[in-house]
C-alpha cells in the first residue's frame, strides 16, 4: 500500500518546467542546484513552526517524511517539479542528546563487515573493498537504520520511472550521506539496485566520514558525482580528531622494518635511535587507543540505552579521519567575519545554514568544477 500512495504522490504534482533540476542530472557541482538542496535541508532540520527567514524550495515538493530512527535521524523525500529527479535529504544533528551521540561514537570500524542490530537483524555491509577502509561507527549505524527505509522507496521511484536522485545532507546529514552514497553504490555492484539509477552527492558541512583508505576508494567511484560544500571558516568539517599512527600507513612503507633495522646498528646508536622512535611511536598509538575507549567502548554503552538489542562491533584500531570526496570551498573574507565575528559565543555560527547561503551567493557561478 505504502509503495502505491508513493507512486500517486509522484504523479498528482503534474509537470512544469525547471531550469534548475533538469531532466537528466549532470556531473560537477552546480551552484543553482545546491542552493535549492540547501533550501530543502534548511526545511528537513528545522521544525515547520520555526523562521529562520530562508525561502521554501523553488522547484520542488515534499513527498514523504519518515518517522524518528535510531538516533533521532530522520529523512525527506522530495521530488522535483517535472517529475524526473527526487532528492533524499538527511537531517543532521537535533537539540536531543541522543543525536550528539552519533557524533561521539567515534570509533572505527571496517568499511565492509555487520552490524548486529537485534537477535534477528544483522545487517552487512560493503562501503569500500579494500580491508583498510575503515569509517565512523555513529554515523554508520545511523545510516543503516535510516536505509532500511530509504531503499525500498528508491525502489519504488524507479518503478515509477526516477533515475536520477541528488542525496543531500548538512552536518550530520552531509556525515550519514558520505556512508549511504557509498552503500547505494555497493547495491548496485551487487545487482540490489538498478545499474542504470544515477546518483549524485551533495555533502554540505560535512564532518570526516572514514580513513585515509575509505577516501580514495570513494573519490574513484564518485568522481565527478560528489561533493562536500564547506565554509572556510566553519570547525565542524575538521572533525573528528584525526589520530595518525604508524599503522595508518600502506603495508610498503618506510617505517614497516625501522625497529628492526635499528636494532642492526652499533651500540650505542642503536640504543639512541630505539628511544627515539618509541618517543615518536608510542604517544600516537596510546592516543588512538584512548580514543577507542572513550568514544568507543565508552559510548556504545549508552548508545545500548537507547538501542537496546544493538551489539557493538569490533573497532578498527585507528583514528585516522580524513577530508574525503572533491570540496567546494566557500571561502571565509574579511566582508564575512563582519556579518559573521569570529569570537562569537555560538559555535553554530559559521555552521548553519544562513552563513553558507551568503558565502554561496558569492561564489562564482559553479566555481567548484
Amino acid at each position: 500500500m505504502k509503495k502505491y500512495l508513493l507512486l500517486i504522490s509522484v504523479i498528482v504534482w503534474g509537470i512544469s518546467p525547471n531550469p534548475v533540476f533538469a531532466q537528466k542530472l549532470k556531473p560537477y557541482f552546480d551552484k543553482a542546484e545546491y542552493k535549492e538542496l540547501l533550501y530543502i535541508s534548511t526545511k528537513t532540520n528545522t521544525p515547520d513552526s520555526v523562521v529562520f527567514n530562508i525561502p521554501a524550495p523553488k522547484h520542488h515538493k515534499r513527498i514523504y517524511r519518515s518517522d524518528v530512527i535510531g538516533l533521532d535521524n530522520r529523512w525527506d523525500l522530495w521530488i522535483n517539479d517535472n517529475n524526473s529527479v527526487a532528492v533524499i535529504s538527511i537531517r543532521g544533528t537535533t537539540g536531543n542528546a541522543v543525536s550528539s551521540l552519533a557524533n561521539l561514537y567515534a570509533a572505527m570500524v571496517p568499511a565492509k563487515g555487520e552490524l548486529i542490530l537485534s537477535k534477528t537483524d544483522t545487517f552487512k555491509y560493503n562501503l569500500a573493498p579494500d580491508n583498510q577502509a575503515a569509517v565512523h561507527v555513529g554515523w554508520l549505524l545511523s545510516m543503516v537504520l535510516l536505509s532500511e527505509d530509504i531503499v525500498p522507496r528508491i525502489d519504488s521511484l524507479y518503478d515509477s520511472g526516477i533515475k536520477d536522485f541528488v542525496l543531500m545532507g548538512h552536518s550530520q546529514g552531509g556525515a550519514i550521506n558520505y556512508l549511504l552514497t557509498a552503500y547505494l553504490y555497493s547495491l548496485q555492484r551487487q545487482q540490489l539496485l538498478p545499474a542504470d539509477i544515477r546518483f549524485k552527492t551533495y555533502c554540505s558541512a560535512a564532518p570526516k566520514p572514514g580513513n585515509l583508505f575509505f577516501a580514495y576508494y570513494y573519490e574513484s567511484i564518485t568522481k565527478s558525482w560528489a561533493f562536500n560544500v564547506v565554509n572556510s571558516a566553519d570547525w565542524v568539517p575538521e572533525t573528528p580528531i584525526s589520530i595518525q599512527t604508524l599503522a595508518d600507513f600502506n603495508e610498503t612503507n618506510l617505517f614497516k622494518s625501522a625497529k628492526s633495522d635499528i636494532e642492526k646498528l652499533k651500540f650505542p646508536k642503536n640504543i639512541i635511535l630505539k628511544q627515539i622512535y618509541n618517543k615518536l611511536d608510542k604517544p600516537t598509538k596510546k592516543a588512538q587507543q584512548r580514543y577507542e575507549k572513550y568514544l568507543g567502548k565508552m559510548t556504545s554503552k549508552v548508545i545500548k540505552k537507547k538501542l537496546p538489542d544493538f551489539s557493538p562491533p569490533e573497532y578498527v584500531e585507528s583514528n585516522n579521519y580524513v577530508r574525503t570526496g572533491r570540496f567546494v570551498v566557500l571561502y571565509a573574507d574579511e566582508d564575512y567575519f563582519k556579518k559573521f565575528p569570529k569570537n562569537s559565543k555560538d559555535i553554530s555560527v559559521h555552521h548553519n545554514f544562513k552563513p553558507y547561503l551568503y558565502l554561496l551567493e558569492k561564489l562564482k557561478d559553479n566555481s567548484g568544477r
